[in-house]
């Protein structure tokens, strides 16, 4: 079993339009669909999907092996996938080798044959109950980060303010109305940089 004991974390990051990345150790987290195949769409958490299942195969399998990262699956994605509730979270390498040793039973004796293990049996479809938390609106969220109203950011992107309207009520945007954000966000973003530099100059100016 190959185990990495390093000071690497997981960090996990949701985007405003609901891309989401996995890092490990400042890399991409392999989705291992090769492996295992759960979802198909990426990874997903703060819940008990198929995405959460497939991430947490991939964090187990990071740090021991394939066997035992499909067998407990399940259990980690209960355990600890499902808590991860936020847009931006991060996983120390030392928690989740201290989970696998608390639970798994077969972690000890990995470079031996497991006497009797038991298979963890798929997720049955409709087994829990739907989460009742009131669903996010996109729009809404979007104009909250950015520190906006809808009909600012109608004029930022040059529509109508029914079209974002319709967005809200929809709660989707389009591709193109999600690159002109993505593009307006990413602008905002150098901008400032660049007033901290002006401001940077200033101060040197003065001195």
């Amino acid at each position: 079993m190959a185990i990495t004991m390093n000071n690497h974390v997981f960090k996990g990051h949701r985007t405003l339009l609901g891309n989401k990345f996995v890092t490990y150790g400042e890399l991409e987290l392999p989705t291992r669909y090769e492996q295992y195949q759960q979802s198909k769409n990426g990874f997903d958490w703060g819940n008990q999907s198929k995405g959460a299942m497939q991430l947490s195969f991939s964090i187990l399998a990071q740090l021991s092996d394939e066997k035992l990262a499909e067998m407990y699956a399940q259990q980690y994605t209960k355990d600890v996938v499902k808590s991860l509730n936020t847009r931006d979270w991060v996983l120390s390498a030392s928690q989740v080798l201290q989970w696998i040793e608390k639970n798994c039973t077969d972690f000890k004796n990995s470079d031996t044959k497991t006497k009797e293990t038991k298979p963890v049996k798929k997720p049955i479809k409709n087994l829990t109950k739907k989460q009742t938390k009131q669903k996010s609106n996109i729009v809404k969220d979007i104009c909250k980060e950015l520190n906006i109203t809808q009909k600012q950011l109608a004029e930022i992107l040059e529509v109508p303010e029914g079209t974002v309207s319709s967005w809200a009520v929809k709660n989707e945007i389009p591709r193109l109305g999600k690159k002109a954000i993505e593009f307006y966000i990413a602008n905002q973003k150098n901008q400032k940089i660049v007033d901290s530099y002006k401001n940077f100059i200033n101060l040197l100016q003065e001195i």
